[in-house]
């Protein structure tokens, strides 16, 4: 099974049915199969934040929502994850790439690679950094998680857990 399907299986699993995605070329291959499923409502977004309020759209609406996106954008997150998602105590996971790290081709994604997991652990926001893809065992537990205590978490996987850059 790929790690693309075994994730979008667990999103399905736990009842996720509207995902939200910002393109992201190491996520596409998740992103290819959101959209293939019929039983997920996906709809793709220009920018993370305004993907975060349809999520939250989502959820008022009795919907599980999820979104898929970049690390790079978590700073232009950061006053709808407070104000919105956290105030609400909205469920929220986090699919993230995280760009940046060691071998990253495109250096503007370095910078943020330095700060993503400060400013998510300075918001509480649970985290977890996926390396390998044995790592994504934890999915089916970390979306439960999300749901049980209405919190938002975000999944980081790394360009080591999609295969390299």
């Amino acid at each position: 099974m790929s790690i693309n399907k075994k994730i979008v299986d667990d999103l399905v699993a736990n009842d996720i049915e509207f995902v939200t995605t910002v393109p992201c070329k190491q996520l596409a291959g998740v992103i290819d199969e959101v959209e293939a499923r019929p039983e997920i409502y996906h709809i793709p977004s220009n920018k993370e934040d305004e993907g975060m309020g349809l999520c939250a759209g989502a959820f008022m609406g009795g919907k599980r929502p999820a979104i898929i996106m970049q690390n790079t954008a978590i700073g232009v997150t950061i006053n709808t994850l407070v104000t919105l998602i956290q105030f609400y105590r909205m469920p929220l996971p986090m699919l993230i790439s995280f760009r940046g790290e060691l071998k990253e081709p495109v250096a503007c994604q370095v910078e943020m690679a330095v700060h993503t997991k400060a400013l998510l652990s300075q918001l509480n926001i649970p985290t977890y950094h996926f390396h390998k893809q044995q790592d994504a065992e934890e999915l089916d537990a970390i979306l439960k998680y999300t749901f049980m205590c209405n919190k938002p978490v975000a999944i980081l996987t790394d360009a080591t857990f999609w295969g390299g850059y």
